[in-house]
């Protein structure tokens, strides 16, 4: 397999080149890029190194919706081959677009971590990532058979006849969320199976943060061992970076992806080793470039183990206030905004986090107007419950409770209360 670069020097020079490659081509072809560029007065040829391109803006996830659908890119639309999307803010979703080529490097990428992970040619993939929009299950999936793995498309849900193909087919190694596994797991067990008589011995979790309480739950378990696959839709998908099997930070798979930490408050790059936010810039993305892209999570940088390229530390947190629900990515500013659309309903509410039965749970506690009558309070609950499936994706229990009834705050409102 080959992990790219053999030394640091031959890493930076590639990175050098392909950085090049990437703000010219971004500078030329996007109308966006075009315009931020030049608002900074920086253009292609002032990168003369790579710690120059901190000169260079931020891309943030603003961006992506301002420019919705495709003010992104960087390529007629009929050069793109797929289009990829989440949900925003505003209903509208960011888009991320690929070309063939494109598709190919995601592939090649999803498939370095797989066997970085232990998969090898020839095992079985039960991909249990959703499919569709959401770029994790043709994503894994694309890795996979790049791999010349054999491929079981489950996809999310029927947990049922997740364990029941999970005993038919015999995969070797699955990928999906850490949660959604631990739910696999229960279902084993309401069955009478022993887990750890499965097939599986490797696995592969990521689209959302999990603890090293989780991965040791899983792998006792499951009797399997559990890497952590890192990425984001606005960066390519799956496969940004990838743990090694026995190891417990991702290598960042640097020789396609800069990256840098910032101070999330300045914007300052901050050295190796600090903790910071994650900044993300493409070099071999034709589709839609991504430069400096701000990703919000908070972590730190570490020295190569196996590569030159550096590992990523477990994500501590995050900059802004976006939440991870059953790998989908939810602000509260989007319930607010669906709540405003119901006139009965007030702008107070709050929104609660469990985890029960292994699966996140989501619990949108919102007062009614005044005036507004109790009696049709289940009936706006039913309303808000399917705005927000619709928009956002996921599925929350809805309790409207009456006016006056939530604490005030004197400062910057509360929404949240994460009890997982």
């Amino acid at each position: 397999m080959d992990y790219g670069p053999a030394t640091g020097e031959a890493l930076r020079a590639l990175q050098l080149e392909r950085l090049r490659w990437t703000l010219r081509h971004a500078r030329a072809n996007s109308p966006h890029y075009a315009r931020t560029f030049d608002a900074h007065g920086v253009a292609p040829d002032d990168l003369h190194s790579l710690p120059d391109l901190a000169r260079f803006p931020f891309t943030t996830k603003a961006d992506l919706r301002a420019t919705y659908p495709f003010g992104m890119f960087a390529v007629p639309t009929e050069r793109v081959a797929r289009i990829h999307a989440s949900s925003g803010t505003t209903g509208k979703p960011t888009v991320v677009g690929y070309t063939r080529e494109d598709l190919a490097t995601w592939a090649a990428l999803v498939a370095r971590s797989l066997h970085a992970a232990g998969v090898r040619a020839g095992m079985k993939v039960h991909v249990a990532y959703g499919y569709g929009l959401f770029t994790g299950g043709l994503g894994a999936h694309g890795g996979a058979e790049a791999l010349g793995c054999t491929v079981i498309p489950m996809g999310g849900g029927q947990t049922e006849r997740q364990v029941q193909l999970i005993g038919d087919f015999a995969p070797d190694a699955i990928m999906v969320t850490p949660s959604y596994a631990l739910l696999i797991l229960d279902e084993f067990r309401r069955q009478g199976l022993d887990p750890r008589a499965s097939s599986l011995r490797l696995g592969m979790f990521g689209a959302e943060p999990w603890t090293e309480a989780m991965r040791r739950e899983i792998e006792d378990a499951f009797d399997l061992q559990a890497t952590d696959i890192y990425g984001l839709s606005e960066v390519i998908g799956p496969g940004v970076a990838q743990e090694f099997a026995g190891e417990r930070a991702p290598t960042i798979w640097e020789d396609h992806f800069l990256p840098e930490i910032v101070d999330p408050e300045t914007g300052e790059v901050l050295p190796d080793g600090a903790e910071g936010e994650l900044v993300l810039t493409s070099l071999t993305k034709h589709a839609l470039p991504i430069i400096r892209y701000r990703t919000r999570d908070l972590t730190r940088l570490l020295p190569g183990a196996r590569t030159p390229m550096r590992r990523m530390a477990r994500i501590t947190g995050r900059s802004d206030d976006m939440l991870i629900v059953r790998g989908v990515n939810l602000f509260p500013t989007q319930i607010e905004e669906l709540i405003l659309r119901c006139p009965a309903l007030s702008p107070h509410f709050v929104i609660e986090l469990t985890r029960p039965n292994r699966m996140d749970e989501v619990r949108v506690i919102v007062e009614a107007r005044q005036g507004s009558d109790a009696a049709c309070h289940p009936e706006m609950a039913r309303a808000l419950i399917g705005h927000i499936k619709e928009v956002i994706g996921v599925s929350v229990r809805v309790d409207v409770v009456a006016p006056a009834t939530l604490d005030r705050s004197r400062g910057k409102a509360s929404r949240v209360r994460d009890r997982r």
